[in-house]
């Protein structure tokens, strides 16, 4: 699609024009997204979204329970096998132009280790997840979906707590393809080398501690 649009603009006449606008347009945005890190606060969760800065509003029980299940998990498998860095509600990614909290997010060892203890911002993760709620399913859907996959996240996890169903999709290229789409069985990473999650342990604590246990015990 990209391809097409920039095909079409290089057999129009007003290329020069549309490349003067596009200029004034990312000027200013850049300029927000300046402001935008400028204002930061710990105490608030917010992205920076197409030019607009989005403030997360408080989530859901369901939701809070399904995020952390799942990075307790993820991170307790990743420490024990040193593979690299889970984050968990509160680092900001920063792609080309937009920047997002993700819910849960992995980093391989290569990245993380140059990571430094005071850094707020950092690039692309290896693996992404997001759990949905009704504000933002749209944009874990659309654009964080496509934005994603084009600065090569490899595994993008979208995690319904109402239907407690996960769906994970695989970079194949420069799009995600679903691999897996289920309310029961097991959820096997490939961004995270032998991590495997049983779908119901993202959404009841006594499957979620014995998942945990199994981790730990191996």
């Amino acid at each position: 699609m990209t391809d097409a649009i920039l095909a079409q603009l290089l057999e129009s006449p007003k290329l020069n024009v549309v490349f003067a606008q596009l200029q004034r347009v990312v000027s200013e945005e850049q300029a927000r997204r300046e402001h935008f890190y400028a204002t930061l606060r710990e105490d608030e969760k917010s992205e920076f979204i197409n030019g607009e800065v989005i403030v997360q509003s408080p989530v859901k029980l369901r939701h809070n329970l399904a995020s952390h299940n799942l990075a307790m998990l993820l991170s307790a498998y990743v420490r024990k096998h040193g593979l690299g860095l889970v984050g968990h509600e509160k680092l900001l990614i920063a792609l080309t132009r937009n920047d997002y909290e993700p819910d849960v997010c992995f980093f391989a060892a290569d990245k993380a280790g140059a990571f430094q203890p005071d850094q707020m911002i950092f690039p692309a993760p290896d693996f992404v997840a997001e759990v949905l709620s009704p504000s933002t399913e749209a944009i874990d859907r659309g654009v964080k979906f496509e934005d994603y996959a084009a600065h090569g996240v490899s595994e993008y996890w979208i995690i319904d707590p109402d239907s407690e169903r996960v769906e994970q999709y695989l970079l194949e290229g420069d799009v995600y393809q679903l691999a897996f789409k289920a309310d029961s069985g097991v959820v096997r990473s490939r961004a995270v080398a032998g991590f495997a999650a049983p779908v119901r342990a993202l959404f009841d604590e006594a499957e979620n501690l014995a998942a945990l246990a199994r981790i730990v015990g191996d």
